[in-house]
């Protein structure tokens, strides 16, 4: 219940920064990408990185049990580690103004930890019928999170060029 809790809570934030973060970017005469994403990334890597890796750290066996594995993994202690440090240094970029290059760095890795942590969520669910609905939701939400991300980050990129 708790883990399932979390996970609402989880989607709502990001949602919301996507919402707030469009918003942003389309507030002005023209559309400005660099705030949007100033605004989206620190948001979206709390939100997910962030509150995933308190879960597996302090509700280990409850977030083991939601997605269907195993309980005791010292793998799962090392993956809340590694997005605590997304979290971490996503922080440290906003508020040390590093800009939306450092920005999209930090949420590059993040991404590219979810898209292979995505793959093992779907071949779970596949080979394994692990049915549990945090681990067949993550491959969906990914895709979305990258869907959404799209947009705004080839715009920045336009910018620079």
């Amino acid at each position: 219940m708790l883990s399932n809790i979390i996970d609402v809570f989880r989607i709502l934030l990001v949602s919301a920064s996507f919402f707030f973060g469009y918003l942003i970017g389309f507030a002005g005469d023209e559309y400005d990408p660099a705030r949007q994403l100033n605004f989206m990334i620190p948001i979206v890597i709390v939100a997910v990185a962030g509150i995933s890796g308190l879960e597996g750290l302090l509700y280990a066996d409850k977030a083991a049990e939601a997605k269907g594995y195993e309980k005791g993994s010292k793998y799962q202690k090392q993956s809340a580690i590694a997005l605590l440090s997304y979290t971490f240094m996503a922080i440290v970029v906003y508020f040390a103004k590093w800009g939306t290059l450092a920005e999209l760095t930090v949420f590059g890795s993040f991404i590219f930890f979810f898209v292979f942590s995505g793959y093992v969520h779907a071949v779970s669910a596949i080979r394994d019928k692990n049915l549990a609905w945090q681990n067949i939701n993550r491959p969906f939400i990914t895709l979305m999170l990258i869907a959404g991300m799209v947009y705004p980050v080839l715009m920045y990129f336009k910018t620079l060029a």
